[in-house]
């Protein structure tokens, strides 16, 4: 059976370093809290593509996105399984991150 998701590299080096990030400040019972409650949300959104909202003002690419906490998770609705391309804390420069992605 597929996977209902798949994360892109890139998407699984951003989860990667902000779990290592939340445990180095030495709060792995948060770092589990949001590695859950993003994986949880990446599972809600491939049965439910199309969920979110797009933004304009950060990329024109065919994205949609979706907070969870205070991160930006990016995904792309029309692939099967559904492709997470990035998850970004929300003070980043999103437009600049996913411009250089393309």
């Amino acid at each position: 059976m597929r996977p209902p998701y798949v994360l892109a590299p890139e998407a699984a080096a951003d989860l990667g370093q902000i779990l290592d990030y939340l445990n180095q400040v030495g709060n792995s019972a948060l770092a589990d809290r949001v590695e859950a409650a993003i994986l949880d949300r990446i599972e809600f959104l491939s049965r439910s593509p199309g969920v979110g909202h797009s933004r304009p003002d950060l990329t024109s690419a065919a994205v949609i996105f979706f907070p969870v906490y205070s991160y930006l998770g990016v995904y792309r609705p029309q692939f099967q399984p559904l492709q997470v391309v990035a998850i970004l804390h929300g003070h980043r420069q999103i437009d600049v991150v996913l411009g250089a992605r393309r």
